[in-house]
């Protein structure tokens, strides 16, 4: 599905970070329609300000297949989103744009906007000027980081959410990171992040 654009990108291309939204940013809750259950996670908002200042472009990818299963309608989704804009705009920070995937394979059939499809984030890479070879993915899912990684980035699994259960099926494919803050390290300084009190995982 088309994008809720922040910003359209111009100029040179530039590095993004793909962010899934539930487990990684938000705590993970089941099909999330109620804004009033919303709040970030420990050290979220000072690693978007990290990346936002290193050159990253944000940019939110999501699955919400409650949508297309009936449990919640767009209404209910958009005052989710507005939620999470209100809450990193206290923080000052702005994401560049936001694509969702509304639809559920088993209601609406195979969709090539559904991670891991790739057709959300090719759709940034053309609407925003991202330079796909130098962008990272960071999720609690490894769905969230096989779109990242075909296209020529790289992606860090978090442990929050449902990450800790993804893990053993990364076959080393991508780094691990306890949090996202810990993600954010390993983007912005590398490998030096990860020490055995950390639980971080070498980038393979």
């Amino acid at each position: 599905m088309g994008g809720d654009l922040h910003r359209a990108g111009r100029g040179p291309l530039r590095p993004a970070v793909f962010l899934d939204r539930d487990g990684t940013l938000v705590p993970e809750r089941e099909d999330l329609a109620d804004p009033d259950k919303l709040f970030l996670l420990p050290g979220v908002a000072e690693g978007l300000k990290r990346l936002k200042a290193a050159g990253y472009l944000l940019v939110v990818v999501t699955n919400q297949s409650g949508i297309g299963r009936g449990l919640y309608g767009w209404k209910e989704y958009q005052a989710v989103a507005r939620r999470l804009d209100e809450l990193l705009a206290r923080e000052g920070i702005r994401l560049d744009a936001t694509y969702v995937c509304p639809h559920h394979p088993g209601v609406d059939g195979p969709c090539s906007c559904r991670k891991p499809g790739v057709g959300l984030f090719r759709q940034a890479a053309a609407e925003l000027g991202v330079d796909l070879g130098r962008s990272w993915g960071v999720g609690d899912r490894l769905r969230d980081l096989l779109p990242v990684g075909e296209l020529g980035g790289r992606g860090v699994l978090v442990r929050t959410g449902y990450g800790k259960e993804e893990e053993a099926a990364s076959g080393g494919r991508f780094a691990v990171a306890e949090d996202f803050a810990e993600a954010v390290g390993w983007i912005l300084e590398g490998p030096r992040q990860a020490t055995p009190s950390s639980g971080g995982r070498p980038l393979p």
